[in-house]
């Protein structure tokens, strides 16, 4: 080799420096995803504002007891919370119409106050006006109608219907548990909707899912309420997963009393099966997001801890973005 080649080659072989041996970083290994019965647990606690006393196994198989009762007599269990309005399942049909009749609509409306009070309100809310360069209040019931649209009038009829079901409970868990219960169904179901699009599930179906999902989780309080000692709280892990199950069970059974689609009880009833449907998915996925969005805004644990965001795909991530108490 000429002295050109050397050049070119950086010297003789025997010359160069051997290259710095290159160590591979270890694989960032992602967090798995938390099983649910472990955000069902720590939201159980939470809810409950369990202390670190625990009850007796009987007491918590006398509350379990009871409550596979309940499940097996859904009128009994269904009796412990109030049905929705009479109106409402008259003004869903009209709201299913392919081409909605705001005149017709807002008729029937004008038959609980109630229901006037909270279209005006969500008429009037912020976002609505945003678009419209902060437009002046609603005060017509048709032009509210129209400004929200079919979707989210739906929506709002739903979120009425079944509000009472919390705020009427009394005894001292469930006064605790009830309106926090409410809140993560409202979260539930506006998560579950948000997502179903995406898994091939209907929306709206998604979000009546989400808002009955836990009537029979409010049912499941007031047995506590009844059955435990005030000095020792039932917070088995065996317990609480239990008590999820049988709640879930007895929100299918009075869902179907209460004559809602069949698409809605049987995604209440899969929810968390490996093999269910695109509905059940959607409205398990809602569960998570809304669970996990509640221990988060409560202070339980930051909203971009790894173990909260772990396993969940951009459709998610947005959604859960969307569920802060923050939000408008």
């Amino acid at each position: 080799m000429g002295w050109i080649g050397k050049l070119l080659n950086g010297g003789d072989a025997k010359n160069k420096s051997e290259p710095a041996p290159v160590i591979a970083a270890a694989p960032e290994i992602a967090p798995a995803p938390m099983p649910i019965t472990e955000i069902d647990a720590l939201y159980y606690r939470w809810l409950a504002g369990a202390g670190s006393t625990q009850a007796p196994a009987q007491t918590e198989q006398q509350i379990l007891a009871e409550l596979t009762r309940l499940t097996q007599e859904p009128l009994a269990g269904a009796a412990l919370v109030p049905r929705m309005p009479a109106i409402i399942p008259q003004l869903m049909r009209t709201l299913q119409e392919e081409s909605m009749n705001a005149a017709e609509l807002s008729r029937q409306l004008a038959q609980d106050v109630l229901l006037v009070a909270e279209v005006y309100r969500e008429a009037n809310r912020p976002r609505y006006h945003s678009r419209y360069n902060s437009s002046p209040s609603i005060s017509s019931m048709e032009s509210a109608i129209m400004l929200l649209g079919q979707n989210n009038m739906r929506m709002l009829l739903a979120r009425v219907a079944f509000r009472p079901i919390v705020s009427m409970q009394s005894g001292g868990v469930t006064m605790r548990a009830a309106p926090q219960i409410w809140r993560q169904s409202e979260k539930c179901a506006l998560g579950a909707s948000l997502v179903a699009p995406g898994m091939q599930a209907n929306a709206f179906d998604a979000y009546l899912a989400g808002l009955i999902a836990n009537v029979g989780l409010v049912v499941a309080f007031r047995l506590v309420d009844q059955l435990h000692a005030p000095d020792a709280f039932p917070q088995s892990s065996a317990f609480i997963a239990q008590v999820f199950a049988q709640a879930r069970m007895l929100s299918v059974r009075i869902a179907e009393l209460w004559e809602f689609p069949d698409s809605v009880t049987s995604a209440i009833a899969q929810a968390g099966q490996l093999d269910a449907d695109p509905q059940a998915q959607a409205l398990a996925l809602g569960e998570r997001l809304s669970k996990l969005r509640m221990l988060a805004d409560a202070g339980q644990f930051p909203a971009d801890d790894s173990f909260v965001l772990a396993g969940l795909g951009e459709d998610a991530l947005a959604a859960f973005d969307k569920l802060a108490d923050d939000e408008d």
